[in-house]
């Protein structure tokens, strides 16, 4: 008779978990958690049950049904999209399609070389050659049977581009204008985004370095008119624009309304289903009561990470953690890995997330990307000392945050800037020279004063460690060149920051009151620990071995980028690209 996996999980110590963890895996798989499965109602039989509707799950199922195989997408939230629907959906994908006819000079030894150097020893070369073998076949099959198009970020540095086979140009892509009206009433179950867009503006993720220059680089103030044409044409001619992540989760939806693939909302996983040692469906909750889904060929559970689970967090992570500085989305309590892990499936990387510097303000956290980076700005710890090159990718900022915190706090730390800074850059979309709302200075997210003194006072630090930082790093913008910390010495630091600024885009000194501080706190995308898959996508248990008619890809996955982040769109990329590669193996089965 069918049982569903369930069971006690044994609590591995957070070093465990680094590595491989569940050793009880295969124990577990045989426990039941009192219910039969075959006392549940059968809600359907279809050959894949996909397990969330973000970009894994949904270009999973995409390429199952294009495969000739019947499938389903079960989803927790009342909305579809996950977290990808909220992101700025930058996919970084060596060697596709669009990048080279843009000319970009990339070739499969310089991604493989790039990939290995940033990576290192924490993935399995197979893993590696997996994703970058299939990425560029997996964006043209979404092109092929979606409405997705895709434009090239242009200048959007690999992360590490001095590493053997970086491209300072850049490997991603994000998705181009769709218009929603091609979902008709489904549009009203996208995920919305984590910020809205300008009214009346249709803005590409690549566009938001030029805006945050608009009111003093040309340039900036020219795309800030081109994203105001296109929302007028838009508007004249009657469509629903969508860019970034709206656009992506859109058009994969409607890649799955041509394909007959249902999508079922309101519908969390409670359990897999494990038979004879193989998984061979899910128990899920629909219109409120249990019930079970068959899936004659396997589950591919892409239902995002365990980023709001303050337990997991806590178990697993380094403090201070916890779920209010996550954007990612509110379902993200780590269903699927729990699930997984039940059915015998190891974890890897569960003490690491897509982490970058966040500032808490009221509601939510805001993710800073320019504005830590533009010139004018520094970062400083508890001590009034600066501690890391600002410019840094967003992840080593974090990890910097928590590596030294034990003995030197940084967590939180202060974004400061002057007043120069404030009225030449847009900051989150307060324009420049605004006063920023109210909220944020009562919460104790923004600080202000006239003087260092009483900005030290305000935030805590000693006043005269802030001056003398404050002192060196004037000096050191002065020159040009940041010999404590290198910012500006690698090309992707130029990203975000002020061409017209000399001799070095990234430094300048900060001498205009009132002064502001800004309070930073490791904030994420998501996790990026999880199952531990193979090159198939195939979760595997503690000793190796294969979970029969089991997957994993997206954050409900141990991420392919290991504890690094080699470009824009390294979540998003490597999800897509395991979802297809789960789905053409379950394709392949005979």
């Amino acid at each position: 008779m069918p049982s569903v996996a369930g069971g006690s999980v044994p609590v591995p110590s957070r070093r465990q978990v680094l590595g491989v963890t569940a050793g009880a895996g295969l124990a577990l798989a045989a426990g039941t958690t009192g219910a039969k499965a075959a006392d549940l109602p059968l809600l359907g039989t279809y050959d894949v049950v996909v397990i969330g509707s973000g970009a894994a799950g949904m270009t999973a199922a995409l390429t199952a049904a294009r495969h000739g195989l019947s499938c389903v997408v079960v989803e927790k939230a009342s909305t579809f999209g996950g977290s990808a629907a909220r992101s700025g959906a930058g996919i970084w994908i060596p060697g596709n399609q669009v990048i080279l006819a843009a000319g970009v000079p990339d070739t499969p030894a310089k991604a493989a070389a790039y990939l290995a150097a940033v990576v290192g020893p924490d993935v399995p070369a197979d893993r590696q050659a997996a994703f970058l073998s299939h990425g560029p076949a997996m964006l043209s099959f979404v092109m092929a049977h979606s409405p997705l198009r895709f434009r090239w970020m242009e200048g959007y540095s690999d992360y590490y581009p001095e590493l053997p086979g970086g491209l300072p140009g850049g490997r991603s892509v994000e998705p181009d204008q769709l218009d929603g009206n091609v979902l008709g009433p489904e549009l009203a179950r996208l995920n919305p985004p984590y910020l809205e867009l300008p009214p009346g503006m249709v803005v590409f993720s690549a566009d938001y370095k030029w805006l945050a220059l608009a009111a003093v680089n040309v340039k900036g103030a020219a795309v800030a008119a081109e994203c105001l044409a296109r929302g007028t044409k838009a508007a004249l001619l009657g469509q629903k624009p969508l860019t970034m992540g709206q656009s992506l989760a859109a058009g994969l939806r409607a890649g799955l309304l041509s394909a007959g693939v249902p999508v079922w909302l309101d519908t969390p996983l409670t359990d897999l289903l494990v038979e004879s040692g193989a998984v061979t469906g899910a128990v899920v909750t629909r219109d409120g009561a249990a019930g079970l889904v068959r899936a004659r060929r396997g589950v591919v559970v892409g239902s995002g990470g365990f980023e709001h689970n303050a337990a997991m967090r806590a178990q697993y992570q380094r403090q201070p953690i916890g779920t209010e500085w996550t954007v990612g989305a509110k379902e993200n309590t780590g269903d699927g890995i729990r699930a997984g892990q039940r059915a015998g499936g190891s974890l890897a990387l569960m003490d690491d997330a897509w982490w970058g510097p966040a500032i808490p303000l009221p509601g939510e956290p805001y993710f800073c990307l320019a504005e830590r980076t533009l010139p004018g700005g520094l970062l400083i710890d508890r001590s009034g000392k600066r501690f890391v090159n600002e410019a840094a990718p967003y992840g080593d900022v974090v990890h910097t945050m928590y590596d030294r915190h034990p003995t030197d706090p940084a967590i939180p730390a202060w974004l400061i800037v002057d007043q120069n800074y404030r009225n030449r850059y847009l900051f989150r979309d307060v324009a420049p020279t605004f006063p920023f709302p109210a909220d944020w200075y009562s919460s104790g997210a923004v600080h202000k004063s006239w003087t260092w003194d009483g900005l030290a006072a305000s935030v805590g630090v000693p006043a005269a460690a802030l001056r003398t930082t404050v002192d060196r790093f004037n000096s050191l913008a002065l020159r040009g060149q940041d010999t404590d910390f290198g910012r500006g010495d690698s090309v992707y630091d130029h990203y975000y920051t002020d061409p017209a600024v000399l001799p070095n885009s990234c430094l300048a000194p900060l001498w205009l009151p009132p002064y502001h501080a800004f309070r930073i706190v490791p904030g994420d995308l998501g996790t990026k620990g999880g199952l531990r898959t193979d090159a198939r996508a195939r979760v595997l248990r503690a000793d190796g071995s294969v979970i029969r008619g089991l997957y994993a890809a997206g954050n409900a996955s141990a991420a392919v980028m290991g504890h690094s982040y080699a470009g824009a769109g390294s979540t998003i990329g490597p999800a897509m690209t395991f979802g297809y590669i789960a789905a053409r193996d379950l394709a392949a089965m005979r």
